[in-house]
């Protein structure tokens, strides 16, 4: 679907052709209109819509507590900004885990009702199932290894996944799952630099990081941390593009400040 002008939509395809000619891929997270329609205009590759609305929307301390239906309402927000980015959602804690009928109910819900080009979920081998059924009923889904923030209880910490040869093992096995199981890309979240080398090399599709180094196929940050809106998340992957926390907190004190000493609105700002 092309819009104004020579607009090509962002696909699979489009990432698999960028990883062939080294081209690296570009995404952000984005929960809201406003914002997606300013990193579309940016020329972003990827938005997606992250469970971690959960933490930087809601103010939830983890990312288990986000609905479906809340999941919903953040992406047909964000699909409706968009004219050439890919838009992808996250299937949020328990609406897939266990049970390949929910995954793949939820998936179609999400497809149907935001317009959305695909999903993302978490986890290797046990999901495997849920996504050869998803992807058999027509949704592309990316995957999401290394730290995976809705296990946030399982591992007990945020810290880096797959330090140790045996969890990075069975990192590199899970990974060749999911490609084998359809999935069109995939993200490491916070691993070792060598071993996302190890895995982009290895695997076929797009691999996406988020503290996974260098040498994979793209990067990914939260919105609100490339921004800085967040104040007090200083992990070593981030990269502060702004500091919006400080800026907004001036602006609004500036507001403040004029309209106690009434000097806004001036007569130029009335009617």
């Amino acid at each position: 679907m092309a819009t104004h002008g020579e607009v090509k939509r962002v696909t699979s395809h489009t990432l698999q052709s960028m990883k062939q000619h080294g081209e690296k891929i570009s995404m952000l997270t984005a929960y809201d209109f406003s914002m997606a329609r300013i990193f579309d205009d940016a020329g972003i590759d990827v938005l997606l819509v992250g469970d971690s609305a959960s933490n930087v929307m809601a103010g939830h301390e983890t990312t288990l507590p986000i609905t479906l239906d809340q999941m919903l309402y953040h992406a047909q927000s964000v699909v409706r900004a968009v004219s050439r980015c890919m838009v992808l959602v996250d299937l949020p804690f328990g609406t897939y885990q266990g049970n390949s009928k929910e995954a793949l109910n939820s998936s179609i819900r999400i497809m149907k009702e935001t317009g959305a080009h695909g999903i993302k979920l978490e986890g290797g081998e046990e999901v495997a199932d849920s996504i050869k059924r998803i992807i058999t009923a027509g949704v592309p889904v990316m995957g999401h290894l290394g730290l995976t923030p809705q296990s946030i209880y399982k591992f007990g910490t945020y810290a880096v996944r797959a330090k140790e040869e045996e969890e990075a093992e069975v990192l590199v096995h899970n990974a060749n799952v999911l490609q084998d199981a359809g999935c069109f890309a995939l993200v490491l979240e916070k691993i070792p630099a060598a071993l996302g080398k190890q895995v982009s090399e290895n695997l076929k599709i797009p691999v996406i990081g988020i503290g996974a180094g260098i040498h994979v196929d793209g990067q990914v940050l939260v919105m609100h941390d490339m921004l800085g809106i967040t104040k007090d998340f200083n992990p070593r992957f981030l990269r502060r593009y702004m500091n919006l926390y400080d800026d907004i907190k001036a602006a609004t004190t500036n507001y403040i400040k004029d309209i106690k000493s009434k000097d806004f609105p001036n007569e130029h700002e009335q009617y």
